[in-house]
């Protein structure tokens, strides 16, 4: 008895804090996302119910369409370069790779710096007049310099893409460098003594074996991908117009600039639902992992 009620007591924190951070915000989205609010923008008198919130979103309002296309880009580019690079340092630094030292000192520095001091830096980096890559391509590839980076739509998406990527390059490589660590190397020393190549040994053996670690780390990092909102918000703020503007800060801007916070709780429960898709998908792969 005395050790059921222990467990209870152990048990109900941790039941009131997910409550708390994880599942009240939720309800309390919904509840939101069905109040009556201002259609489109500040200033307008007509009042419609809940409901037209979401089709608001679908059928009236392009800029909702258009950040869920920004989204969609940058979440598909973040996440294969991140595991693209990922990948290749983690063979780098796994046991027996070269230029271990080199790459090991490069994996530390992102982790000193926060997702917005990221974009607050890559938006002086990139700064055509004192900008650390101007110096750089007016020296080495001077037709590339002077260029507005953050002022044309595609660059700044780029930019964008790749400020990502540098920062979360680092986590998914220690990652792998761990999924790397449990490839049994005895397959991979058989395969090289039957003569086959580099290259075949990692896309036969080392690839297949790796394949679980890398579903996950491409689920998490399409996670964070999709919601996304710190880096961009400092780096460009949605700009130049809208071409950087991701579901998060379409969300922030709409709830916060506009005042529309029922249509804006609207919008954040549509992005929970593949948030849902790929958070199952993930715990599914971790907890199927940790079973084996």
């Amino acid at each position: 008895m005395r050790d059921n009620t222990l467990k209870y007591l152990l048990v109900l924190p941790a039941v009131l804090v997910v409550f708390a951070t994880a599942i009240w915000p939720l309800i309390e989205a919904a509840r939101l996302s069905f109040t009556v609010g201002r259609l489109n923008r500040p200033g307008s008198l007509e009042q419609y119910l809940g409901w037209e919130n979401y089709l608001w979103a679908f059928f009236e309002e392009p800029a909702f369409w258009n950040s869920v296309w920004v989204t969609a880009i940058y979440t598909i580019l973040t996440v294969g370069l991140t595991t693209i690079f990922a990948l290749g340092l983690a063979l780098l630094l796994a046991p027996g790779g070269r230029l271990r030292s080199s790459a090991q000192t490069l994996l530390i520095l992102p982790f000193a710096m926060s997702p917005a001091l990221i974009g607050v830096s890559f938006r002086f980096m990139f700064n055509p007049e004192f900008g650390l890559f101007d110096a750089f391509f007016g020296v080495l590839i001077p037709p590339l310099a002077d260029v507005s980076w953050l002022a044309d739509p595609q660059l700044a998406l780029a930019v964008v893409v790749m400020a990502d990527v540098w920062g979360w390059i680092p986590f998914l490589t220690l990652v792998l460098i761990g999924g790397l660590a449990s490839v049994p190397r005895d397959t991979i020393e058989a395969a090289q003594v039957d003569g086959a190549s580099g290259w075949r040994v990692f896309k036969d053996v080392t690839l297949p074996q790796l394949a679980p670690v890398l579903a996950v780390v491409i689920i998490l990092k399409s996670i964070f991908s999709l919601k996304t909102f710190d880096q961009v918000f400092m780096l460009t703020n949605g700009g130049p117009g809208t071409a950087t503007q991701t579901l998060s800060h379409y969300i922030y801007f709409n709830g916060m600039k506009y005042g529309q916070i029922g249509y804006s709780a609207s919008v954040a429960w549509l992005m929970v639902i593949p948030m849902i898709f790929l958070t199952y998908a993930y715990a599914k792969f971790v907890f199927r992992k940790a079973d084996q």
